[in-house]
């Protein structure tokens, strides 16, 4: 995707310095070539070397570095870039750019460079508001300075708020965008599935769960934000169909699963956010069941296991499942993950404050088959839905 790209990347002095390690991967793996320059506080935080090790370049880190050739280096840099990237970007590093202070290597190339520039703040929640950040993030948007982010949720100092910088996925694929101009998920078709099935008993009871269909609803959302062709098969909520997507409606688990066999082999993405019931009533009475004295015993018969069948029938789609647990979240989604050769789990504990059914808010982590893990922190369930989206375009790039 950026072969022969040339991406300058900026490292000023802020814990989230260790996330730009990340991005260095995300870019090289997509084929760019980058240049690392880095302040002296951010080698505090992560050492030079991390970032030639993952870099395969030199770090600069010296205004007065004894040149290896004849070349004024910080200008040198600056004409090279294609773009210019400063992740994290302090409250002190917008101050130099927006006043134009050339003080160190890194403040002198940003004055310098006349390539595209983006920004990823990154600070406490208190300093993100300060009229003084403020303005300078107000000059430098005047200037044609790209920000990305910053986001909200839990940060170094303790506090929750805005000012985290944004995760490198999110990054990395502003890049992605900037150089191709593309939607990120411009041409791929795409099923995601959502809402808890119901199984009924009778005629006027069914069995089901608490399954509000809000976290399905939200990745058809946005999945259709970023340029797919979107199809929800969702079972009963009370939730409007997101605009521009086509919606199937089923009750029960058997009807899903009928319904995602059947377009599977023309997606390109699979997203299996239902609640689907893993039993069903033996036995449909087709009369109401009347109350009576003794104890009522019902034979259940296990429903077909979509996500496995996915799993097993899949060949170039991309498969994802989530995974609602009450204990040990990590260590069953992880089996589940491996068992039904899902690409990626989305896992949440729904006994956690914020992360359970019917919730406008989720708490989740990203699971993969190469061993990784993403946790995310607390955020509105459209945001995780996001989240999801860049990592499924960045696994579609490198797979």
């Amino acid at each position: 995707m950026l072969k022969g790209k040339r991406i300058l990347l900026g490292v000023s002095g802020g814990i989230a310095a260790y996330k730009s390690v990340e991005i260095v991967s995300r870019l090289r793996k997509l084929g760019a070539d980058i240049n690392v320059v880095m302040t002296q506080s951010a080698t505090k935080f992560v050492t030079p070397l991390t970032f030639r090790s993952i870099s395969a370049g030199p770090v600069y880190t010296q205004m007065f570095d004894e040149p290896k050739s004849w070349n004024i280096k910080h200008i040198v840099l600056a004409e090279q870039a294609d773009v210019v990237l400063v992740a994290p970007a302090t409250a002190n590093i917008l101050a130099k750019m927006a006043l134009g202070i050339a003080d160190d290597f890194l403040s002198t190339v940003l004055l310098a460079a006349r390539s595209p520039i983006y920004v990823a703040p990154a600070m406490n929640h208190a300093m993100y508001h300060h009229p003084a950040t403020q303005k300078n993030l107000k000059i430098l948007r005047e200037r044609g300075v790209a920000l990305i982010g910053p986001a909200n949720g839990f940060q170094a100092c303790g506090t929750e708020g805005d000012g985290r910088m944004s995760e490198p996925v999110q990054i990395a694929e502003e890049l992605v965008q900037f150089f191709t101009g593309k939607q990120l998920m411009e041409g791929q078709k795409v099923l995601v599935t959502a809402g808890g099935t119901r199984e009924p008993l009778d005629p006027v009871r069914y069995i089901g769960n608490f399954s509000s269909g809000k976290m399905g609803y939200a990745v058809a959302r946005a999945f259709h934000e970023a340029g797919a062709e979107v199809t929800l098969v969702s079972a009963s909520v009370d939730l409007p169909v997101p605009a521009g997507v086509q919606a199937i409606k089923v009750l029960t688990a058997e009807e899903m699963y009928h319904e995602v066999m059947k377009a599977f082999d023309g997606q390109d993405i699979v997203v299996k956010a239902a609640a689907v019931a893993d039993y069903r009533p033996a036995v449909f009475q087709g009369q109401k069941i009347k109350k009576k004295s003794q104890n009522l015993n019902l034979e259940l018969t296990p429903n077909p296991d979509i996500l496995l069948s996915l799993g097993q029938k899949k060949k170039h789609q991309i498969l994802v499942g989530f995974a609602a647990e009450t204990h040990d979240a990590v260590g069953n989604g992880m089996e589940k993950m491996r068992k039904k050769n899902a690409d990626i789990l989305v896992v949440n504990d729904v006994t956690v404050p914020g992360a359970g059914f019917g919730t406008d808010t989720n708490i989740v982590s990203f699971l993969f088959l190469d061993g990784r893990r993403i946790d995310l922190p607390m955020m509105s369930k459209l945001d995780v839905a996001r989240e999801l989206v860049k990592e499924i375009a960045f696994l579609k790039k490198v797979k």
